[in-house]
């Protein structure tokens, strides 16, 4: 299953260079140590992790005791995406290549054993590409993303998250849906 082609793999790449690139997971961290403390959560798959700040981010909330497995194509050397009792993935679905989000959406399927933290946001990015195009390849509403993630999850909450009276993201929590 593709789920990225290559000339885009080499953008984010030089993109991730950039010190202020990916820092979304230091945001949401304290919501996914709730989960980790609500759910009993020994294990967390970072799908997109791309500088592993989420795990760093975990250990200042005192989640320090979890496997973690990051998976980012930007950085190979994290290896294939892992299935954990919590999937993360935090901003990087806006991010992906519209031909290649009906792959990665499935690729979560497959991931998501127990429950999964799907943040997106739903603006424009401040970052854009080296050939001109905004970071953020996919710009939808909680009302466009919901019934595509209905498609492959059960959807036990969905919240949108504003600033200055603006709808900024989307927060999903999801769950393997029942065969």
């Amino acid at each position: 299953m593709n789920t990225i082609s290559e000339e885009y793999r080499l953008q984010q790449q030089k993109l991730h260079s950039n010190p202020g690139y990916g820092i979304a997971s230091v945001v949401y961290a304290p919501l996914v140590a709730k989960l980790v403390n609500q759910f009993a959560i020994r294990s967390i798959s970072d799908y997109g992790a791309g500088k592993k700040r989420l795990l760093t981010a975990l250990m200042k909330e005192g989640v320090d005791s979890i496997e973690y497995y990051p998976y980012d194509p930007a950085f190979p050397e994290y290896g294939p995406p892992k299935s954990a009792d919590l999937v993360c993935c935090i901003d990087v679905l806006e991010h992906i290549e519209p031909e290649f989000l009906i792959s990665v959406l499935d690729e979560l399927r497959t991931l998501i054993s127990n429950i999964g933290l799907l943040t997106v946001s739903c603006v424009p990015a401040k970052k854009t590409l080296e050939d001109g195009r905004n970071a953020h390849l996919i710009q939808k509403p909680l009302s466009w993303w919901r019934p595509l993630l209905e498609s492959r999850f059960k959807v036990t909450g969905a919240i949108e998250s504003k600033k200055n009276e603006k709808v900024t993201s989307a927060i999903f929590i999801v769950e393997k849906l029942s065969n």
